[in-house]
């Protein structure tokens, strides 16, 4: 059978939800998963960013990171998406690529895949689920198939997050355990979406 095509696609200003992503690509690949890691494009002004050092140092820090489109979400068996919260929903520059792919959606392209989320805000607090909510809400009218991760592996009880990969950023970097969190995300992401792919093929 063929591999599981997986692609990450995130947002990240900072780097937080980039280890993340890294992490969720480093599980679906020890899964067996053909893995994409896809940011997507930065809209911010070059003078916004230079006004955060640590947003420019990241900048440049994945500027060999490949930039995100609609092939990557065709190409696609299973995505997973990731995004800080902001205002308790996902980052604008995330939802603009989301936004930007209704013609596979029309053609039925985006249909039968699987899909997860990951995010991370700045306090415990900060809308973590209901980011990954609301992204939830356009696999929906994809016609999407979502699989969080839920309490599937000890590691989610350390997590905490039964809906998808989350850490709090203004305790510093992910540590193990979230990243743990993320490469198990990712391998339940590639075994359900193996099980649909082998189904249909039979």
């Amino acid at each position: 059978m063929e591999p599981v095509n997986v692609a990450v696609i995130y947002y990240s200003a900072t780097g937080t939800v980039h280890a993340l992503a890294q992490a969720a690509a480093e599980g679906a690949e020890k899964a067996g998963a053909e893995v994409r890691l896809r940011k997507v494009a930065e809209p911010a002004p070059q003078e916004m960013i230079d006004s955060r050092p640590e947003w420019a140092q990241h900048v440049r820090d994945t500027a060999g990171v490949a930039v995100a489109a609609a092939d990557d979400l065709d190409w696609a068996d299973a995505v997973l998406f990731g995004t800080p919260t902001r205002f308790g929903n996902p980052a604008s520059p995330l939802r603009v690529f989301m936004e930007s792919v209704g013609s596979l959606w029309f053609q039925g392209r985006l249909a039968d895949k699987v899909y997860s989320a990951f995010t991370a805000s700045n306090t415990a607090h900060g809308g973590q689920e209901s980011t990954i909510l609301a992204l939830a809400n356009t696999f929906y009218h994809w016609g999407g198939i979502i699989v969080p991760p839920g309490y599937t592996d000890p590691i989610q009880f350390r997590t905490g997050n039964p809906y998808g990969t989350s850490h709090v950023a203004g305790d510093g970097p992910p540590g193990e355990v979230p990243l743990q969190g993320a490469r198990h995300q990712a391998r339940r992401v590639v075994d359900t979406a193996a099980a649909f792919k082998a189904g249909r093929a039979a």
